[in-house]
Protein backbone atom coordinates (compact mmCIF):
# COMPACT_ATOMS: atom_id res chain seq x y z
CA UNK A 1 0.00 0.00 0.00
CA UNK A 2 0.99 3.73 -0.84
CA UNK A 3 -0.74 5.47 1.93
CA UNK A 4 1.47 7.65 4.34
CA UNK A 5 2.25 6.51 7.78
CA UNK A 6 -0.36 9.24 9.25
CA UNK A 7 -2.97 8.49 7.42
CA UNK A 8 -3.42 5.00 7.93
CA UNK A 9 -6.35 4.87 10.18
CA UNK A 10 -8.21 7.27 6.95
CA UNK A 11 -8.72 3.43 5.34
CA UNK A 12 -10.12 4.04 1.87
CA UNK A 13 -9.84 7.85 2.37
CA UNK A 14 -6.65 8.88 1.24
CA UNK A 15 -5.43 10.03 -2.80
CA UNK A 16 -2.51 8.20 -2.61
CA UNK A 17 -3.84 4.66 -1.64
CA UNK A 18 -3.37 1.93 -4.64
CA UNK A 19 -6.67 1.32 -4.74
CA UNK A 20 -9.50 3.62 -5.34
CA UNK A 21 -11.63 4.20 -1.99
CA UNK A 22 -14.75 3.66 -4.04
CA UNK A 23 -13.71 0.13 -5.32
CA UNK A 24 -15.61 -2.18 -3.13
CA UNK A 25 -15.51 -5.72 -3.54
CA UNK A 26 -17.73 -7.59 -1.53
CA UNK A 27 -19.58 -11.05 -1.37
CA UNK A 28 -22.94 -11.82 -1.04
CA UNK A 29 -23.62 -13.93 2.37
CA UNK A 30 -25.85 -16.23 3.44
CA UNK A 31 -27.28 -17.07 7.00
CA UNK A 32 -26.56 -20.26 8.53
CA UNK A 33 -30.19 -21.68 7.69
CA UNK A 34 -29.66 -20.36 3.76
CA UNK A 35 -26.45 -22.42 3.70
CA UNK A 36 -27.62 -25.47 4.87
CA UNK A 37 -30.66 -25.53 2.60
CA UNK A 38 -28.27 -24.85 -0.20
CA UNK A 39 -25.83 -27.78 1.11
CA UNK A 40 -28.87 -29.70 0.78
CA UNK A 41 -29.59 -28.72 -3.05
CA UNK A 42 -25.88 -29.01 -4.49
CA UNK A 43 -25.90 -32.31 -2.75
CA UNK A 44 -27.19 -34.27 -5.76
CA UNK A 45 -25.48 -31.87 -8.35
CA UNK A 46 -22.43 -32.78 -10.82
CA UNK A 47 -19.70 -30.06 -11.29
CA UNK A 48 -20.35 -28.10 -13.98
CA UNK A 49 -16.77 -26.34 -14.19
CA UNK A 50 -13.51 -27.76 -13.80
CA UNK A 51 -10.25 -25.52 -13.32
CA UNK A 52 -7.34 -27.30 -14.68
CA UNK A 53 -3.67 -26.60 -14.54
CA UNK A 54 -4.02 -23.33 -15.93
CA UNK A 55 -5.71 -22.03 -13.03
CA UNK A 56 -8.85 -19.19 -13.02
CA UNK A 57 -8.41 -17.64 -16.21
CA UNK A 58 -10.67 -15.41 -17.77
CA UNK A 59 -12.62 -17.86 -20.00
CA UNK A 60 -12.78 -19.98 -17.12
CA UNK A 61 -14.72 -16.78 -15.22
CA UNK A 62 -17.00 -16.08 -18.11
CA UNK A 63 -17.95 -20.10 -18.40
CA UNK A 64 -18.74 -19.79 -14.45
CA UNK A 65 -20.65 -16.75 -14.52
CA UNK A 66 -22.30 -18.10 -17.51
CA UNK A 67 -23.48 -20.87 -15.28
CA UNK A 68 -24.73 -19.43 -12.14
CA UNK A 69 -26.86 -17.03 -14.68
CA UNK A 70 -28.19 -20.08 -15.72
CA UNK A 71 -28.52 -22.35 -12.77
CA UNK A 72 -28.02 -20.06 -9.50
CA UNK A 73 -26.32 -22.97 -7.54
CA UNK A 74 -23.23 -24.55 -8.97
CA UNK A 75 -20.43 -26.96 -8.30
CA UNK A 76 -17.03 -26.37 -9.59
CA UNK A 77 -14.04 -28.91 -9.59
CA UNK A 78 -10.53 -27.57 -9.01
CA UNK A 79 -7.80 -30.22 -10.53
CA UNK A 80 -5.13 -28.74 -8.18
CA UNK A 81 -3.48 -30.37 -4.78
CA UNK A 82 -3.21 -27.45 -3.44
CA UNK A 83 -5.24 -26.68 -0.31
CA UNK A 84 -4.04 -23.19 -0.27
CA UNK A 85 -4.31 -22.13 -3.86
CA UNK A 86 -8.54 -24.18 -4.17
CA UNK A 87 -9.15 -21.60 -0.81
CA UNK A 88 -7.87 -18.62 -2.76
CA UNK A 89 -9.62 -19.58 -6.40
CA UNK A 90 -12.96 -19.94 -4.05
CA UNK A 91 -12.99 -16.58 -2.61
CA UNK A 92 -11.50 -15.09 -5.67
CA UNK A 93 -14.28 -16.34 -7.74
CA UNK A 94 -16.69 -15.04 -4.96
CA UNK A 95 -15.24 -11.44 -5.25
CA UNK A 96 -14.98 -11.01 -8.56
CA UNK A 97 -18.55 -12.79 -9.34
CA UNK A 98 -20.49 -11.07 -6.60
CA UNK A 99 -21.62 -14.60 -5.49
CA UNK A 100 -21.71 -16.36 -2.09
CA UNK A 101 -19.83 -19.51 -1.16
CA UNK A 102 -21.49 -22.50 0.11
CA UNK A 103 -19.05 -24.95 0.84
CA UNK A 104 -15.76 -25.91 0.41
CA UNK A 105 -14.83 -29.58 0.59
CA UNK A 106 -11.84 -31.64 -1.00
CA UNK A 107 -11.84 -30.47 -4.16
CA UNK A 108 -14.96 -29.26 -5.02
CA UNK A 109 -16.74 -25.86 -4.56
CA UNK A 110 -20.32 -25.17 -4.52
CA UNK A 111 -21.27 -21.42 -5.49
CA UNK A 112 -24.61 -19.58 -5.33
CA UNK A 113 -25.78 -16.44 -6.68
CA UNK A 114 -28.94 -15.58 -6.60
CA UNK A 115 -30.54 -14.59 -10.06
CA UNK A 116 -32.80 -11.11 -10.03
CA UNK A 117 -34.99 -12.44 -12.82
CA UNK A 118 -38.41 -14.56 -11.66
CA UNK A 119 -38.22 -17.58 -13.47
CA UNK A 120 -41.38 -18.17 -15.49
CA UNK A 121 -42.78 -21.54 -14.35
CA UNK A 122 -44.62 -24.03 -16.91
CA UNK A 123 -47.70 -25.80 -15.09
CA UNK A 124 -48.75 -28.39 -16.95
CA UNK A 125 -52.89 -29.76 -16.63
CA UNK A 126 -53.43 -32.70 -15.09
CA UNK A 127 -55.43 -35.09 -17.56
CA UNK A 128 -59.11 -35.04 -15.53
CA UNK A 129 -59.11 -39.09 -15.40
CA UNK A 130 -56.50 -41.30 -15.56
CA UNK A 131 -56.73 -45.10 -16.91
CA UNK A 132 -60.18 -46.08 -17.33
CA UNK A 133 -63.47 -43.77 -18.24
CA UNK A 134 -66.06 -43.76 -15.64
CA UNK A 135 -69.47 -45.45 -16.35
CA UNK A 136 -72.77 -43.76 -16.38
CA UNK A 137 -73.57 -45.48 -12.53
CA UNK A 138 -70.44 -44.39 -11.37
CA UNK A 139 -70.85 -40.89 -12.82
CA UNK A 140 -74.62 -40.97 -11.31
CA UNK A 141 -73.06 -42.11 -7.77
CA UNK A 142 -71.09 -39.05 -7.72
CA UNK A 143 -73.54 -36.73 -7.27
Amino acid sequence: MLAHPLFTSLRGLHRLESRPYFLKVYMLTLTVSERLVLKGRAHSLKPTVMIGNAGLTETVLKEIAAELKRHELIKIRVMGDDRELRANLFTEICTQLHAAPVQHIGKMLVVYLKDLEPKAIAIKKMPRHKGKKLSKKQLASRS
